[in-house]
C-alpha cells in the first residue's frame, strides 16, 4: 500500500487539499498542517501538526523545516502532496531527498501569478500543477483543471 504524506497551510490551502482526497482511496494517508484541530477532519488517518511560518516571520522557517523534516524521515513516504505553502515546499523538498514522487498543487487563490512557494518547489516537484489555464507554461505548471 503506498504511503501518501499530504501537506498544507491551514485554511484555503487545506481545503484545496482535502479536494483532492478521492485521488489517494487505497493509500496510507498522513496529513500535515499548520492547525491542529483539523486533526478532527482526517477520520482514521495519521495527522501531525507543524508550527506556521512564511517569508514574513523568516526565522520560524526553521523549527518548521526541522519538524517537517523529522516527520518525512520518521514517515517514508513514498508520494508527498502539497497545495502549499511553506510547510508544503518543505514536504516536497525533503520528500524527493529521501526518493518519494512529489506533487505540487498550486493555490486556486494565485490567479494572476504562482506562488512563492510554487515558483521555488518547481525543481523538486515530479508534478506541478496550476488550477489556472492562463499560468500554464509548456515547461510547467501544469493545468489540468481546479479543485475548486
Amino acid at each position: 500500500m503506498k504511503k501518501v504524506l499530504l501537506v498544507a497551510s491551514h485554511g484555503g490551502h487545506w481545503v484545496q487539499l482535502n479536494r483532492l482526497n478521492q485521488a489517494f482511496n487505497g493509500c496510507q494517508l498522513h496529513y500535515v498542517s499548520t492547525e491542529a484541530d483539523l486533526a478532527n477532519e482526517v477520520g482514521t488517518a495519521k495527522f501531525s501538526f507543524v508550527p506556521d511560518a512564511n517569508l514574513d516571520t523568516k526565522l520560524s522557517l526553521i523549527p518548521l523545516a526541522a519538524n517537517v523534516l523529522w516527520l518525512v524521515l520518521r514517515y517514508r513516504p513514498d508520494v508527498v502532496v502539497s497545495t502549499g505553502a511553506a510547510p508544503g515546499f518543505f514536504a516536497l523538498l525533503f520528500g524527493k531527498l529521501l526518493g518519494a514522487k512529489t506533487i505540487w498543487v498550486d493555490s486556486i487563490a494565485n490567479a494572476q501569478q504562482l506562488s512563492v512557494s510554487g515558483e521555488k518547489v518547481k525543481r523538486f516537484a515530479d508534478l506541478w500543477l496550476t488550477q489556472w489555464p492562463e499560468l500554464e507554461k509548456p515547461e510547467g505548471p501544469f493545468f489540468r483543471g481546479s479543485v475548486i
